[in-house]
């Protein structure tokens, strides 16, 4: 059984509907996030060292970073599903998507985030933090344009994984300039893989 270590409002949303999409088993140890400062509570660190989420445990092997995560997934119990073949070209760009969405695109939602509690502080650094933000929430839409998936013309764990960036995005009142980005995303989110997974991981703010 695999077991899903999951703290509320998280990137591990994305792991359960994955799952969801691979018709897996799954168990969830359900974390809350404290409601003030909105950390991960300290019995994380007991799965993370760094405290934080998602972390899977599958078959005594514990597997963190959600890119890492969908990878593992896929590749053990995905039985060619959810990515293309190996050898092709599409798998280059699928592995593109996996590493994008944390490695470049997550940084200036997060330091939106970050900067924007500095209050008149942080003034300085907005115009560039939103001159990123565009640059990438333009680069994903036009990258969906005529399109339905990121990758081929069926859902890909690269989809999975850049959902929460659209997501994000989509909080922070961002994604309405960007109709491919929100289409995506919309569509998405109607997927009855994605309701049953809000369904077993509890309230998520980031779905529309």
């Amino acid at each position: 059984m695999i077991v899903v270590h999951h703290l509320n409002d998280s990137r591990s949303q994305r792991i359960l509907w994955l799952l969801e999409e691979l018709g897996l088993p799954y168990a969830i140890r359900a974390y809350s996030r404290d409601a003030q400062t909105r950390l991960a509570p300290p019995e994380l660190a007991a799965v993370h060292p760094l405290g934080k989420s998602p972390v899977i445990v599958d078959d005594g092997r514990t597997v963190m970073e959600s890119g890492a995560i969908v990878d593992y997934l896929i590749r053990r119990h995905g039985g060619g599903r959810l990515r293309p073949a190996p050898e092709s070209p599409e798998h280059d760009a699928y592995q593109q998507w996996l590493h994008y969405a944390e490695g470049s695109a997550m940084l200036p939602l997060m330091l939106h985030l970050y900067v924007s509690r500095l209050g008149p502080a942080g003034a300085p650094l907005h115009p560039r933090i939103e001159g990123e933000i565009a640059n990438h929430l333009g680069f994903v839409d036009r990258s969906l344009a005529g399109r339905d998936f990121l990758v081929g013309d069926a859902l890909t764990g690269a989809d999975v994984q850049m959902s929460f960036v659209g997501e994000v995005a989509g909080a922070y009142g961002k994604r309405g300039a960007y109709p491919e980005l929100d289409r995506w995303i919309r569509a998405l989110q109607a997927r009855p893989a994605y309701r049953a997974a809000l369904e077993r991981g509890g309230a998520y703010r980031f779905a529309s």
